[in-house]
């Protein structure tokens, strides 16, 4: 029998050679490995960098490096086979998280190095990983006793299992569904786009018509530009009930029970490890300091925008009643009435925008940008193996001509991928025992609408956005300067700290000078007419008040779950939204809304009580781009600046440090309202 293919050395994934029967030997053999490495290091006691640390990280790699691959695969072209070996691992891999981080030897040997002569005398980087991974260690319960520690193993597991499961049926929902058009009338309002995608959607089924999705390349353009009120209807009842008990697909895919037990056993978890609840444990490797503290951080915000996101509202509903002589607005009207109110108010829609944002040009003006900023040069090649088509390779080096890291991107939807947008790690950049350089690798992966016929993929410049906002996160995975994987990229960044570098890039977006890079007319190259420059500048705060409440929505909702829940009163999901909702919405969606059943982000991912840190890193990003505008928006100098405080230093130093490195005080607020375009009568000042 052949090598197993996730055994092998390699620098970049052996895709066309991986099998799912290959996944589960895999992983097992490295986990043994890693096991027999922690016996190696014990038995010879030389609890120094190199006897202890570089050697754990030598194994922990492999295993992580076998196991990313398997990981991005079942997220992006699942299959029954595949999600199979995926799930199998889970416990494999949790039951050796859990050995590690209640190994009383490993815990004495790094308390050992961290009070030896030896500690003063490593780098910056190395003190943090061991100051870190000595906290990690006092979070996985290494000091409970030993049934408590047997519980807090089965707990890890059942979780890793719980948000596995609440992934599967969210993706089942989202591609198990569809709403078949045969008549061209219920068409009217849609962007040609979107009725070429359907009617290829359709083609690909062996459908007669046209083929809407739950997908939001599918689902989006419905909502905006329908003007059939029971098309719309029709796809929101689908949206916002999937993976729940209600809607078309009631009881099929819920995750109702999975979203129970989760919160119920983080509760648990929290609490042996002796904290008030989960929000406090959560709040031991964040930034923010508590959840009090995050609560008023969040209701500041609210108090100082929800005036105007009712404002907001009320101009849809006056445009709806004027124009439309509608009294009431169904929640399948809001994006509709507000998208032809935008369009009366600025003579614009995403859709006349699209046509001036192809693929090419756009990865091409976002290759200029960073080049401008940063000195660095991205080229595409062809790498070695790939899992699908669609997917492109790059390698990213800097001004010197050195290699920095490389990336995969894979930028269309598709039956079998998760939806979102989101960048994940390939290979960390680290220096190994021998000395050798392994080079950052990243998966940026978003869900466009592909080419239809003979027309490149076109974006809206919401997608631009995202593009740009993932490739911030690839950026500060692939430019880091730190050897020591630990704390390499955005590994040890505070979790509320880490989308920062994503924000930020996304200022350029709406700067004139880099839309003459990113823009051009795909048939013509003309870069975005001045006069349609000026009808987005002016539209881009449209609405944005009613975007940051529905935002703040969602942290509060995530943040109250988690810090209130009661183990006699059960999860009190609906509950809290619905008190949440009263608080800080600007109207109430439909009793059978089940939002939080796809709120992947705090079930499925690592947002749990931590979705606030988009907000929180928000006010970073708003203010570190608030220095460009004072010097330039391509200053080079700022630009390095950036790269050497942020992007190069990883979680080698706390957040707040590195960003008073690169701002020279602390991050204030005021920027992140000024670019909503939010005001208040407020004194400026206010920083975090």
């Amino acid at each position: 029998m052949s090598q197993n293919p996730l055994l092998k050395e390699y620098r970049l994934p052996p895709f066309n050679e991986l099998e799912p029967e290959h996944v589960v030997p895999a992983i097992e053999q490295r986990i043994a490995d890693c096991k027999a490495t922690i016996e190696q290091v014990l038995q010879a006691q030389d609890f120094s960098w190199q006897g202890l640390v570089a050697p754990l990280e030598d194994s922990d790699d492999l295993l992580e490096r076998s196991w990313s691959p398997v990981a991005h695969l079942n997220a992006v072209v699942s299959s029954a086979e595949l999600r199979q070996a995926h799930d199998g691992c889970l416990p494999l891999l949790s039951e050796y998280g859990t050995f590690v981080g209640q190994h009383e030897g490993l815990f004495k040997a790094f308390k050992a190095l961290r009070h030896s002569d030896d500690y003063s005398q490593l780098s910056e980087a190395q003190r943090k990983v061991i100051d870190d991974t000595l906290r990690d260690f006092e979070l996985s319960g290494i000091a409970l006793p030993e049934a408590e520690k047997q519980r807090f193993a089965e707990i890890q597991t059942r979780l890793s299992e719980l948000s596995s499961s609440f992934s599967n049926n969210l993706m089942d929902a989202t591609d198990n569904w569809h709403h078949l058009v045969t008549e061209e009338a219920r068409l009217q309002g849609l962007p040609q786009s979107a009725i070429d995608a359907a009617a290829s959607a359709a083609e690909e089924n062996n459908q007669q018509g046209w083929r809407f999705s739950l997908a939001i390349p599918s689902y989006l353009p419905v909502m905006m530009y329908a003007d059939d009120d029971e098309l719309r209807k029709v796809m929101y009842q689908a949206f916002t009930t999937r993976a729940s008990e209600q809607g078309p697909q009631a009881g099929e895919f819920d995750n109702t029970a999975i979203m129970a037990e989760t919160l119920a056993l983080r509760h648990e978890m929290a609490q042996l490890l002796g904290f008030k609840d989960y929000a406090e444990l959560s709040f031991a490797t964040k930034m923010a300091e508590s959840a009090d503290q995050v609560e008023q951080f969040l209701q500041d915000l609210a108090r100082r925008s929800l005036p105007q996101a009712k404002a907001d509202y009320q101009e849809v509903l006056d445009f709806a009643r004027q124009n439309y002589n509608r009294n009431e607005l169904e929640a399948w009207d809001v994006a509709y009435f507000s998208e032809k109110l935008k369009q009366q108010k600025y003579a614009i829609s995403d859709e006349e925008l699209r046509p001036y944002f192809p693929e090419e040009q756009v990865l091409k003006g976002l290759f200029s940008v960073v080049q401008s900023l940063f000195g660095m040069h991205v080229e595409e090649q062809t790498p070695p193996s790939t899992y699908h088509e669609n997917v492109r390779y790059f390698v990213i080096g800097d001004s010197n001509g050195e290699l920095r890291g490389s990336f995969y991107l894979d930028l269309y939807a598709r039956n079998g991928k998760r939806g979102g947008a989101w960048m994940a790690e390939c290979a960390v950049r680290r220096i190994s025992s021998e000395n050798k350089l392994q080079f950052p690798v990243a998966y940026l992966t978003c869900n466009f609408n592909k080419p239809v016929g003979d027309k490149p993929a076109l974006f809206t410049h919401d997608e631009v956005l995202t593009l740009f906002h993932e490739f911030g996160h690839g950026l500060h995975h692939m430019l880091t300067k730190v050897d020591v994987a630990g704390v390499s990229g955005i590994n040890g960044v505070a979790w509320d700290a880490v989308e920062l570098p994503s924000q930020f890039l996304e200022n350029w977006c709406w700067e004139p000078d880099a839309l003459a890079l990113i823009s051009g007319h795909y048939e013509t190259g003309e870069p975005l007419p001045e006069e349609l420059l000026n009808k987005m500048l002016a539209a881009r705060n449209f609405q944005s008040a009613m975007q940051m409440v529905r935002q703040l929505e969602f942290s509060l909702f995530d943040l109250r779950i988690h810090r209130d829940f009661d183990a006699a009163k059960g999860d009190q999901i609906q509950a809290i939204l619905d008190n949440v909702r009263a608080q800080v919405a600007v109207r109430q969606p439909p009793s059978y809304n089940r939002f939080q059943h796809s709120f992947g982000h705090i079930f499925a991912g690592g947002y749990a009580a931590g979705y606030y840190s988009y907000k929180w890193a928000e006010v970073l990003s708003a203010d570190a781009f608030s220095r460009f505008e004072e010097e330039g928006i391509f200053n080079r100098e700022v630009g390095m600046d950036f790269l050497h405080a942020i992007l190069e230093r990883g979680g080698s130093r706390e957040a707040m440090q590195l960003f008073k490195e690169f701002r020279g005080r602390e991050p204030q607020v005021e920027a992140l309202l000024r670019h909503s375009g939010i005001t208040t009568q407020e004194q400026a000042g206010a920083h975090l």
